[in-house]
């Protein structure tokens, strides 16, 4: 054979070669055994990775106009000092979070209660009033978080056991979202 014909013979496989070793190297078949189902190694994975919090569920969309089954518009009228035009609620059952509008477009005030597992309820709290940026938060009694105020308006997230309760409002105070959450609380007899 010539040179040229074995350079094209060895160019068109040299794809093939390089394939064969990259999988080669990435298909270890050293002696070292990978832990069986039975081993201490993988038990203790597989506990470890379950028993690790998911983090807290997606918040709450408005789904559908509707009364809100807790909290009475004239209510929240007054305690977040703007007229409510319009409820709207979330898919979420058994308690839909609550969404009041200020106007056609403005929610000038939203209530989620979260119930479920605590370390989930906590996380909830946390995503909504971090620890780091916010005020402590202890009313109703027993319920434990954080408020702030921001750019947007006011943030009040309190959590007890599996149960969280956040309030946001478009006003820049937070004992109006307190006083709400509150009320909420009592209402559902959490």
């Amino acid at each position: 054979m010539t040179d040229a014909p074995m350079n094209r013979v060895l160019l068109s496989a040299l794809p093939t070669l390089v394939l064969t070793a990259a999988l080669s190297a990435c298909g270890d078949t050293g002696s070292t055994a990978a832990p069986t189902s039975e081993s201490p190694e993988a038990v203790q994975t597989t506990t470890e990775r379950s028993s690790a919090p998911a983090g807290p569920p997606p918040m709450p969309q408005p789904a559908a106009d509707g009364d809100c089954p807790y909290l009475d518009s004239d209510y929240v009228a007054q305690a977040n000092g703007q007229l409510v035009r319009k409820v709207r609620l979330s898919a979420d059952q058994p308690t839909p979070a609550c969404f009041f509008y200020a106007n056609a477009t403005e929610v000038q005030l939203s209530v989620w209660v979260f119930q479920g597992e605590e370390a989930t309820a906590k996380a909830v709290v946390d995503r909504a009033a971090p620890v780091a940026d916010s005020s402590p938060a202890s009313v109703p009694a027993g319920w434990q978080g954080g408020s702030l105020v921001g750019e947007q308006g006011a943030v009040y997230a309190v959590a007890k056991g599996g149960a969280a309760v956040v309030v946001t409002s478009n006003q820049r105070q937070t004992i109006k979202a307190r006083e709400v959450a509150s009320t909420a609380i009592e209402e559902l007899g959490l």
